[in-house]
């Protein structure tokens, strides 16, 4: 305790602070944005299988299918995550999915799906500073590479 203020804590107490007084992000806030990130993945799944079948380019097709196992991975991650934080994982499809499908042509749903990957890009991004676990900031670092190397790829698609 410091005699001039009695209410002061000593800093190396600050590994036991609560996280958001540290400024890390609270376990109930984290599980939210897992859930919606676990939605949004799944619709993902969901998008990037109807459009590998509807491709008639082989490579087109692989590209789509290594997407949608990354999609799978993450959603996996992410669910698994939620339930390390004591949540229940939500088991619903982001809204993503409908406003993918209801594109017309394998191109305008491609360069929707690139926005959505860049939309879990920036959502991982914000967060990533405040989290606490060092696990969990690495795989959320992980997930963001992958997802841009994905619109990446994606990109060289729409460009060709």
């Amino acid at each position: 305790m410091n005699a001039k203020n009695p209410s002061a804590s000593s800093p190396c107490m600050m590994d036991q602070a609560e996280d958001a007084y540290a400024g890390y992000i609270p376990p109930e806030e984290l599980i939210v944005l897992l859930n919606t990130l676990a939605e949004a993945e799944r619709a993902g799944v969901k998008v990037v299988q109807a459009m590998r079948d509807e491709a008639a380019d082989d490579g087109v097709r692989a590209l789509l299918e290594h997407v949608r196992h990354d999609e799978a991975r993450y959603c996996g991650l992410v669910s698994r995550m939620v339930e390390q934080l004591g949540g229940t994982p939500s088991r619903e499809t982001g809204a993503f999915y409908g406003k993918v499908m209801a594109l017309d042509g394998l191109e305008a749903k491609l360069a929707l799906l690139n926005r959505g990957q860049g939309w879990v890009v920036r959502k991982l991004e914000e967060v990533l500073p405040k989290l606490r676990d060092d696990t969990m900031h690495a795989e959320l670092k992980e997930m963001i590479d992958t997802h841009n190397a994905n619109i990446s790829a994606c990109d060289r698609v729409l460009g060709a």
